[in-house]
């Protein structure tokens, strides 16, 4: 039931994410689009996105630079993020753009 009302907002994917969240009463869920992060923390999820898990990387010394990889994500990958999120996800971590 609640897999079919989420199909008609979301794709696919996300709906099938979220539904086997809410059913498996997941810790965390990767979501990436806002539209997706909106409706899981209608049903009380918690969510972290590529953003998050690189960034949770680089503090825990996995990765030598964030900045390298959101860069990296923006020009060879084509992922979209605010200017504010990229700069909000560097001072995080003491990459503050200069």
């Amino acid at each position: 039931m609640v897999l079919r009302l989420l199909q008609r907002t979301l794709d696919d994917g996300e709906a099938e994410a979220i539904a086997l969240a809410v059913e498996q009463h997941a810790e965390i869920i990767l979501l990436d689009e806002s539209e997706a992060r909106e409706i899981a923390s209608l049903y009380g999820l918690h969510k972290t996105g590529v953003v998050g898990l690189l960034n949770r990387a680089t503090l825990e010394g996995r990765l030598p630079s964030l900045r390298q990889e959101l860069d990296k994500l923006r020009t060879e990958a084509g992922f979209w993020m605010s200017e504010n999120l990229y700069r909000q996800a560097l001072e995080t971590v003491g990459e503050g753009i200069a």
